[in-house]
């Protein structure tokens, strides 16, 4: 965990502060996901007590448990997060300098990532199947 860091949109309309940043980057490679950011959606943990945000955010709920965001100036991706209060933020590495400095520990959905490219390293890769069955919330999708 990092103690506070401080990242923002590509246009710096938000900005977001963190105190208590993972240091673990989940990539996916579901249907969602992918169509959300035209190919692979990586994300970092964030408490939701410790992340204050401001700017204009706008929020589609992408399914019956959860949320996507983006800046409302610039159309930058900031997070998913599941439905709820006190649900923790999944925000964009990218928002954060050096991606706040986490690596990349799991990719979900591997088993669907496209043909025409592959994420190299040491990491846990996660079928469709097995993080439906870690996640009886989420349905799989084709």
């Amino acid at each position: 965990m990092t103690d506070t860091i401080e990242g923002r949109c590509l246009c710096g309309a938000v900005r977001i502060t963190v105190r208590g940043l993972s240091q673990e980057i989940s990539a996916c490679h579901c249907e969602m996901c992918m169509r959300w950011g035209g190919g692979i959606q990586f994300g970092v943990d964030a408490p939701a007590g410790g992340t204050e945000v401001s700017g204009p955010v706008e929020v589609y709920r992408s399914s019956a448990i959860a949320e996507r965001a983006w800046c409302g100036e610039c159309g930058s991706a900031l997070w998913l997060r599941d439905i709820g209060d006190g649900a923790p933020y999944e925000l964009v590495p990218g928002l954060f300098p050096n991606a706040g400095g986490a690596r990349l520990v799991r990719e979900v959905y591997a088993d669907r990532a496209p043909e025409g490219y592959a994420l190299a390293g040491d990491h846990r890769r996660v079928s469709a199947a097995d993080y439906a069955r870690e996640n009886p919330v989420v349905e799989e999708t084709e």
